[in-house]
């Protein structure tokens, strides 16, 4: 199939080169008349052709789905959707004690704009180009063939994703079966998912290996857990035999899902707090031994960088300043313009606002589900550190 075509400048074809996927709108020379979400192939400006992909009006203009010539068919979706689930199952990360995962991770799987999180035979299709929610009933198709009878349901949860122009009226809905909050498991711990009402997808996958590893600092500890959502660490900390837990989260429905999940494990070592975090640690001077600060992205763009950092210095010097002496510190970033390198200095310039001396006992990142590509290092946006304080 002859797909249009888009001509680079001169210089410009060398991160393609390299398998970095995305064209940006200013490397553009010459392009055929196209329509948003449209598959075209890409060519340097001597005409060697480059790849396949989706074509977007925006500054990401081009993403590419494949570095070869070939036609973007059932097959096609079929070999993406099972390639990135062989994936998963030959590190088994699904497994008996665990049946929760990200089973695709946009670039990291080779299909940038499409997250897809596989909820015990339950799938959240999420997309972030307007091609891939153009295609999703293609992927529909392919995750049939992939799962057969296992698969229960598909939701479409991409309206807060897409493009405003694009999302204008359309709504979240089932593109296959039906489905309704789901109980799952995560290294035996178990949670109720609830993906139509919840954040993102309705659960933080990308923290299971960092949840476990709070696991082995938890016991006889009192644990604080902030921007807690619906209580991951708090789980995996009271299970793993922390004295108490408090759960703490600005939104009362997420303490409330929170406090469901905590009864589900049969938990009574817990406590949920719906109040601001900063709020609640003003008064709370050497009261844990145990501090997680997970919060949401404070940067999204590198417009607002700075502020971000300002952010996570002024969080972190808190909870150094109120947690325990001997305490261990879990903290997090999430924002994908913040590297490791600027978060490990932010949370340095917090250590000494706080008056604290800290050793670094770990680095944290994203687990294996979400794949980082040594073509495409922007994948890299989960980063944290577990901190000794004195």
């Amino acid at each position: 199939m002859d797909y249009k075509k888009i001509i680079l400048h001169n210089g410009k074809e060398h991160s393609l080169l390299r398998k970095h996927p995305w064209v940006f709108s200013g490397a553009i020379k010459i392009k055929d008349e196209l329509a948003e979400g449209e598959a075209v192939e890409v060519y340097a400006a001597d005409r060697r052709f480059l790849g396949i992909g989706h074509y977007q009006n925006s500054s990401i203009s081009v993403r590419l789905v494949s570095f070869e010539k070939i036609e973007l068919n059932d097959e096609f979706w079929f070999n993406k959707i099972n390639n990135a689930y062989q994936y998963r199952k030959e590190l088994n990360i699904l497994n008996p004690k665990t049946n929760v995962c990200r089973l695709v991770f946009g670039e990291g799987d080779g299909l940038p704009g499409l997250i897809i999180d596989y909820y015990n035979g339950h799938v959240v299709f999420q997309a972030h180009s307007i091609a891939m929610h153009m295609n999703r009933e293609n992927i529909v198709k392919a995750l049939q063939k992939t799962f057969g009878a296992g698969l229960k349901s598909v939701y479409d949860k991409s309206s807060e994703s897409l493009p405003k122009n694009y999302a204008s009226g359309l709504k979240n809905d089932y593109l296959f079966g039906k489905g309704e909050r789901v109980e799952v498991i995560e290294n035996n711990c178990k949670f109720l998912i609830d993906w139509e009402k919840g954040q993102k997808t309705g659960f933080f996958v990308d923290q299971r290996d960092n949840r476990a590893l709070l696991s082995n600092y938890s016991k006889n500890k009192i644990v604080l857990n902030t921007f807690s959502y619906t209580g991951g660490f708090s789980v995996y900390a009271a299970l793993a035999g922390a004295k108490m837990v408090h759960s703490v989260d600005s939104s009362a429905s997420a303490i409330e899902l929170c406090k469901e999940n905590v009864a589900l494990n049969n938990i009574n070592n817990h406590e949920g707090f719906a109040v601001d975090t900063f709020d609640f640690l003003k008064d709370k001077d050497g009261v844990y031994d145990v501090i997680v600060l997970d919060p949401p992205a404070f940067a999204k763009s590198r417009d607002v960088k700075h502020n971000a950092v300002k952010g996570y210095i002024k969080l972190n010097a808190l909870a150094l300043k109120k947690i325990k002496p001997g305490g261990i510190l879990f903290t997090f970033s999430c924002s994908g313009v913040i590297d490791k390198l600027l978060f490990f200095n932010s949370v340095t310039a917090a250590a000494i606002e706080a008056g604290r001396n800290v050793k670094l006992l770990h680095y944290m990142y994203q687990p294996a589900d979400h794949p980082v590509i040594p073509f495409f290092p922007e994948g890299e946006y989960l980063k944290g550190m577990v901190l000794w304080v004195e």
